[in-house]
C-alpha cells in the first residue's frame, strides 16, 4: 500500500505538470482570441478551463497521496507553508509555493465576477510563476527526475511553454477582438454568359 501511494503521488505529479503545461499554452492562445486548428475560438477557452480543472484535480490527488505517504514525510503545514517540510525543505517548499499560487488562481477565478477583470488578470499572471516553480519542484524532489522518460517529458513541457511564451512576446502575437470576420463571398456575376 505504501508503494502504491508513492507511485500514485509521483504519477499524478507528472500528469499535473503536463496538464499545467497545456493550461499555460491554452491560456496564451485564449488571450490571443484566435481559433486553433480544428477548434473555434470559444472551444479554446472551454478546453483551457477544462484542462485547468483537470490539472487541479490531479494536483489534489498528488498532494493528498503524498500527505499519507510516509516516505514524503509531509504534514498539512508543509503543504501550504513553503520551505517548512522536514525532508527536502527546499524542493518540497517549491511544491508548496506552486500549490499556493495555483490555489490563488482557482480562488480568484471562482470570484472573478466579484473582484473584477483587472484584479483577476493581475493575479492570473501568477500562472507564469507557478509553472516554472512546479517544474523545478518536480526536477528536484523526484527520484526519477534524471531518467530518460522524465527528462523527455520535462523537455517537451519546457519546449511547449517556451514556444507559447515566445509567441506571446513576439510581434506576431496580436489579440483578435470581437467576432470573427465574415468570409468574403464574391458577388454572383449577373448577365454573364
Amino acid at each position: 500500500m505504501i508503494n502504491a501511494l508513492w507511485y500514485l503521488g509521483r504519477g499524478t505529479g507528472v500528469v499535473s505538470l503536463v496538464l499545467l503545461t497545456l493550461v499555460v499554452g491554452l491560456g496564451i492562445a485564449t488571450r490571443s482570441g484566435r481559433p486553433l486548428p480544428g477548434l473555434p475560438r470559444f472551444a479554446v477557452t472551454a478546453v483551457h478551463r477544462s484542462a485547468s480543472l483537470l490539472a487541479v484535480a490531479f494536483l489534489v490527488v498528488h498532494v493528498g497521496t503524498l500527505l499519507f505517504d510516509p516516505y514524503a514525510q509531509l504534514d498539512v503545514l508543509s503543504l501550504v507553508v513553503p520551505f517548512t517540510a522536514a525532508a527536502q525543505p527546499f524542493w518540497y517548499g517549491l511544491g508548496a509555493l506552486a500549490l499556493d499560487l495555483i490555489l490563488a488562481l482557482v480562488a480568484t477565478s471562482l470570484l472573478r465576477d466579484r473582484i473584477g477583470p483587472r484584479i483577476w488578470r493581475g493575479i492570473h499572471w501568477a500562472a507564469y510563476a507557478a509553472w516554472p516553480i512546479a517544474l523545478a519542484h518536480g526536477l528536484g524532489s523526484g527520484r526519477d527526475a534524471g531518467t530518460g522518460w522524465m527528462l523527455t517529458t520535462t523537455g517537451l513541457c519546457v519546449a511547449a511553454v517556451l514556444g507559447a511564451v515566445g509567441w506571446r512576446v513576439s510581434d506576431r502575437f496580436a489579440e483578435v477582438r470581437g467576432p470573427a470576420p465574415a468570409p468574403v463571398v464574391p458577388a454572383p456575376l449577373i448577365g454573364v454568359r
